[in-house]
């Protein structure tokens, strides 16, 4: 065997191996996580990344980011586009997909794709250093 014939035989055996990963990360662009529903749960903002302004955190399925000090929002954590946790923007108010750049507003109504649906908002409400977040 020549060395053509070797490198050929061996890129043909890497096609055969790298195939399938490549079609697996295929089946990967869609979305991967669900919106939460019957969303009812209490958080502690006395310590942790909701004790500061554009501080946020992801707790069963949903973001919750604070704005000000009696200003929280909730909204589902996956992109609507793939499922990716979307991340809060303090100095935009805003919700940011890292995997493709999909943005929300502080409702979660879509500003940019590549998504099309809205993030699910929740109600947050704060009783002294409790914040209910709930359906």
């Amino acid at each position: 065997m020549d060395r053509k014939d070797f490198l050929s035989q061996v890129g043909v055996g890497a096609a055969a191996i790298l195939i399938p990963a490549c079609i697996g990360g295929l089946a990967s662009c869609k979305k991967t996580s669900s919106t939460p529903q019957n969303v009812d749960f209490t958080l502690d903002v006395s310590s942790g990344s909701l004790t500061s302004d554009g501080g946020f955190l992801v707790s069963n399925g949903v973001v919750v980011a604070r704005v000000n000090s009696s200003t929280f929002i909730a909204v589902s954590a996956a992109c609507t586009h793939e499922g990716t946790t979307v991340n809060y923007v303090a100095n935009s108010n805003k919700f940011h997909c890292p995997n493709h750049g999909a943005e929300y507003n502080s409702t979660g109504v879509v500003t940019q794709g590549p998504a099309t649906q809205n993030l699910k908002k929740y109600n947050a409400v704060l009783t002294g250093t409790s914040l209910h977040i709930f359906s």
